[in-house]
């Protein structure tokens, strides 16, 4: 037997972490589905969502055609829809 096979690999997730992961992304997809198609991706880009990179508001600006002081009022809106006390009781099991 190696030594090797008997060290804990600190690079994998447990599978208790990876299921509490998996868990909390679907969670914060539903809670997205409840905002606009356009709040939404919004919130996605700007928080990494879609492939792990946050992108400015000067970006996301970009892609949408809007300024990045409109990216930034639509997202100050939907996270104060998101922070309403019925959708953010649905996130406090996650985050303790």
């Amino acid at each position: 037997t190696e030594l090797g096979s008997f060290i804990e690999d600190d690079t994998t997730p447990t599978p208790t972490k990876s299921a509490y992961c998996y868990m909390l992304g679907e969670k914060i997809e539903e809670m997205l589905a409840t905002l606009s198609p356009r709040e939404a991706r919004i919130l996605r880009l700007r928080f990494g969502l879609v492939n792990g990179r946050s992108y400015t508001l000067e970006e996301v600006g970009q892609k949408f055609g809007l300024t990045r002081e409109r990216i930034r009022q639509i997202e100050g809106k939907a996270l104060r829809r998101l922070r309403h006390p019925r959708r953010s009781r649905q996130l406090r099991d996650y985050l303790g």
